[in-house]
């Protein structure tokens, strides 16, 4: 427990500290550990350095910043989070979202590609086995709008192969699962990530035919493949409706009820 909160406090440092250059000692510092023990926490618990967690969190923050004002030049983003050129923002951008920062601002959402941790949960009995919850804060209006509707829950199906392949390959998975999800959707359904493979439609639609509509669609390109270096890397989905009828609006219920609901889509068929 101690180590889950040791934890959340360098989680917390990051998220105050995106638009500076922080270094992985001074969160260290910050949370009254040493570099190597808060390296090794990182890893253990959600399978990424330090670095690249903070890496992956800027640039979801770019992201946002890029499509939230589009008057804003990409060298005034790139300035506003510490980098020294167009240049060397663009790679950092191309890096993690695999476009550049013109491309994306053609999105019609911004999507939080690796949103901010909230918590963990943990599975059973297993204190080692951990379900990484994300900050959903910002959807909490929406959310309670729609309860009435449907919310479209999908998975990668084997993530861990692409993991395997290498860290890239896997994010590059996570992003074309996003774009196919967002494919789908529909002109006022949103679309977020709730785990690491997990994603959700936030429909605009009380009707189940709508929703059946967008589950056909996002399962029919399964098998349909990603660039990776020089391969084609095949990827499927798991995805269902599902209605929150009779559950509260609170995160640990919400997201009980969405991975419940994934878990049961991988059974089908």
């Amino acid at each position: 427990m101690q180590q889950l909160q040791l934890l959340m406090q360098a989680l917390e440092y990051i998220e105050q500290n995106l638009t500076t250059n922080m270094k992985t000692e001074e969160i260290a510092k910050h949370c009254y550990c040493s570099k190597s023990s808060l390296e090794k926490l990182f890893r253990c618990i959600n399978n990424i350095s330090v670095h690249d967690y903070i890496a992956r969190r800027r640039m979801t923050y770019a992201g946002r910043l890029l499509l939230e004002d589009k008057d804003i030049g990409v060298l005034q983003i790139a300035l506003e989070l510490g980098f020294g050129s167009h240049e060397a923002f663009t790679r950092a951008f191309k890096q993690v979202w695999n476009c550049t920062p013109s491309r994306y601002r053609q999105n019609k959402h911004h999507i939080e590609l690796f949103p901010q941790y909230a918590g963990y949960t943990v599975i059973g009995k297993d204190e080692h086995m951990k379900r990484k919850n994300v900050d959903i804060s910002k959807l909490y209006d929406l959310l309670r709008e729609r309860r009435e509707c449907y919310f479209i829950c999908g998975d990668i199906q084997g993530l861990i192969g692409f993991n395997d392949i290498s860290i890239k390959a896997g994010d590059l998975a996570i992003i074309e699962a996003l774009n196919r999800m967002e494919a789908a959707a529909g002109e006022g359904d949103v679309v977020f990530r709730i785990g690491a493979d997990e994603f959700v439609i936030v429909t605009d639609s009380t009707d189940k035919a709508y929703a059946n509509g967008l589950v056909e669609e996002i399962l029919s390109h399964n098998g349909e493949s990603f660039a990776y270096v020089d391969r084609a890397l095949p990827l499927a989905l798991y995805a269902s409706a599902v209605l929150l009828e009779g559950t509260k609006l609170c995160y640990r219920d919400l997201f009980e009820k969405l991975h419940h609901t994934i878990m049961e889509s991988k059974f089908k068929k």
